[in-house]
């Protein structure tokens, strides 16, 4: 599948001339609705069949990291290869690749669980949730009958689970459940029809509503969870992206990878108020949170940059260079470091945030897409 959002390329000062009827995602039969007694999604401990790629390198966990740690990290950093259907895993300390893990077919964005005991990788195509170990790169066990979890999201109180389906046009409401022997399940409470090509997913802190982007409608759609019915649907700015919802719940931010700018939309009101749109620079994508309340990064896949937006202001504050079409990010605890993935390059990318500049990359594998360690900046 090549979404719309993978034919946006990196170009000096504008988006590619790209036929978007080339670009539209694959279209799969969709399935049959749920019926009315919720469906559960099963769940499998052996690891994905499809085999390592021939160029991983050694498939011994990583070490402890020495004293040393350059880029202020110490956990294991996980890199996932959409076109691979793989994860790299990253050792920090020597910024290697130490090996590649098979995941389901065409993954696309990395959730830690909120017990942070397991990543889980969004296996769009495979309709499917891999679960790895954070600390080792082990995988735990499949999710299987998850149909095409493109997003993913926890709601803060642990009672929701939400997917955003991007190739089949719905987001689906799982309910959380806590087996006495650990971990988490979930069971399918609703399938809930959207726009064309639900992206991304924000959760308000009372875990009382789910935004979603649609990408392909240009518009944005609010969720009550408790009625699991939409309590809104809005036009918005082109082909948004990636949502960020500000720790007031007061302000939603949206990516415009069709434009330049992020759109500050009101949603303490219905319907909601656009604020401002705040330049930042082409291709404007996916969020990652500075970690200190007040600021928030955006990759800006076509201007090969990231830009610091302070949401107080709502106006941009910093820039750093980030090359070959940045998507998502984690942060380093000091800040001192963006771990960027270089979509267009098959590398990960480190950002010194006080240099501004590009101080090491790793090759990876094809179309790298989410970004995650243990070791991070708050996610806030």
């Amino acid at each position: 599948m090549i979404s719309r959002r993978d034919c946006l390329r990196s170009s000096s000062a504008s988006l590619l001339a790209l036929s978007l009827g080339a670009c539209k995602p694959t279209t799969a039969a969709p399935p049959a609705s749920p019926s009315a007694a919720p469906a559960t999604a099963s769940s499998a401990s052996t690891a994905p069949s499809a085999a390592a790629p021939a160029a991983a390198a050694s498939s011994a966990a990583p070490a402890t990291p020495a004293a040393s740690a350059p880029f202020s990290v110490r956990a294991p950093i996980f890199v996932l290869n959409s076109l691979d259907a793989t994860i790299s895993v990253i050792d920090p300390v020597t910024m290697t690749e130490l090996r590649r893990v098979p995941t389901g077919k065409e993954p696309h964005h990395l959730y830690l669980s909120p017990d942070e005991k397991s990543l889980l990788v969004a296996n769009a195509v495979g309709d499917s949730i891999t679960l790895v170990d954070p600390r080792s790169g082990e995988v735990q066990r499949t999710l299987t009958g998850i149909v095409d979890p493109y997003h993913l999201r926890f709601s803060p109180d642990m009672q929701w689970f939400v997917t955003a389906a991007n190739r089949l046009n719905h987001i689906d409401l799982y309910r959380v459940g806590r087996p006495a022997g650990g971990g988490f399940d979930i069971t399918l409470v609703k399938r809930v029809p959207a726009g064309k090509t639900p992206s991304h997913l924000a959760i308000d802190t009372r875990s009382t509503v789910v935004y979603a982007s649609l990408q392909d409608s240009d518009q944005l759609i609010a969720v009550d969870l408790a009625t699991q019915a939409p309590r809104w649907t809005v036009s918005c700015g082109k082909m948004p992206a990636d949502v960020y919802l500000t720790s007031d719940d007061r302000t939603l931010l949206v990516g415009l990878t069709g434009d330049s700018v992020v759109e500050a939309w009101d949603v303490s009101v219905n319907p909601p108020k656009l604020i401002k749109r705040i330049p930042t620079g082409d291709g404007a994508h996916a969020f990652r949170a500075w970690g200190d309340r007040r600021h928030v990064l955006v990759s800006n896949r076509v201007a090969n940059t990231i830009s610091r937006i302070d949401t107080q202001t709502l106006a941009v504050v910093d820039t750093y260079p980030a090359p070959s079409g940045p998507d998502c990010m984690d942060l380093s605890p000091d800040r001192r470091f963006i771990f960027v993935a270089s979509r267009w390059a098959g590398k990960l990318s480190v950002i010194d945030t006080e240099q501004k500049k590009v101080v090491r990359q790793v090759s990876v594998g094809k179309s790298p897409h989410g970004v995650w360690t243990l070791d991070h900046a708050p996610r806030l």
